[in-house]
């Protein structure tokens, strides 16, 4: 049975490749501000306009709530499925790119917010999304 002779090495952390990572981030980050500051420097001249009227607000997007107990409100005001789909179709004329975020309870019927959908559907709204509640871990 060979004995041994001599201690072995103690482990060590090669910290070679963390210099070479953490040097090449250094660089990375001096010539990306070197190129950010030349590109300031660039003359450019700006076209010139003869009317100074600011742009028009994006415009809001209006809240569709489907409460538990089955009935509508646009905007926090009551409405029908009838007047959802009138009062939509009225301002989607007045802006086209008319946004609708449909609010449900969680504990409501989901047949009343399929039928809002389609009601936002026959008002021509083309941006529509659906408002959820995510729920926290653990539970």
């Amino acid at each position: 049975m060979p004995l041994k002779t001599h201690l072995d090495e103690e482990p060590s952390i090669n910290m070679t490749p963390m210099v070479d990572v953490v040097f090449q981030l250094i660089l990375f980050f001096l010539l990306g501000t070197k190129f950010t500051e030349m590109e300031r420097k660039i003359g450019i001249e700006i076209p010139r306009v003869t009317e100074t009227k600011s742009l028009p607000a994006a415009p809001a997007r209006h809240i569709v709530s489907v409460h538990r107990d089955g009935s509508v409100t646009l905007d926090g005001a009551p409405v029908t499925l009838e007047e959802l789909a009138a009062r939509l179709a009225a301002r989607r004329t007045e802006s086209s790119d008319l946004g609708v975020l449909v609010r449900g309870a969680a504990a409501g019927q989901f047949q009343r917010i399929a039928e809002v959908l389609v009601a936002c559907k026959q008002a021509g709204i083309q941006e529509l999304g659906i408002a959820v509640m995510p729920i926290p871990p653990g539970k």
